[in-house]
């Protein structure tokens, strides 16, 4: 279990780092590009935007966990080692694919910091809507 920690953890506090930094950089993207726009087509095309740069974010942590995967021979392939670490991420659980007894404890891991990141990339977004919709309606500027 020790080992799964000491390496899983530097993979959660890179995906926490790119969270953190997609998070700030979707408010810097709102506030540059559409704090200023009024109307209902702003703020779809802003919130199209935070989901895209959400997406991306994501899409890149599950690949970071792959890369370890594949990294510690767990996996023969990316692809393999991707999916994996996409329905760990997700918390999906399919169970069809499963990690060998040494490093099981991965899953739970990264559902862990999946969950974790997930949550806060809709944070990302429902923190731009509602300052879309508080605009909308003549409460800020």
């Amino acid at each position: 279990m020790l080992l799964v920690l000491v390496t899983g953890m530097p993979v959660i506090l890179l995906n926490m780092l790119l969270q953190s930094w997609v998070s700030i950089g979707c408010i810097r993207f709102y506030i540059k590009r559409f704090n200023h726009r009024e109307g209902m087509m702003a703020g779809v095309l802003a919130l199209f935007g935070i989901i895209t740069i959400v997406l991306m974010g994501n899409l890149l942590q599950i690949m970071l966990w792959g890369i370890l995967f594949l990294w510690l021979g767990e996996f023969s392939t990316l692809k393999e080692a991707v999916y994996h670490s996409g329905v760990n991420f997700a918390t999906l659980g399919y169970g069809d694919i499963v990690m060998s007894a040494k490093w099981k404890l991965f899953g739970v891991l990264e559902a862990v910091n999946g969950a974790m990141m997930i949550g806060l990339s809709g944070a990302s977004m429902l923190a731009v809507l509602q300052h879309h919709i508080r605009k909308m309606l003549g409460q800020t500027k």
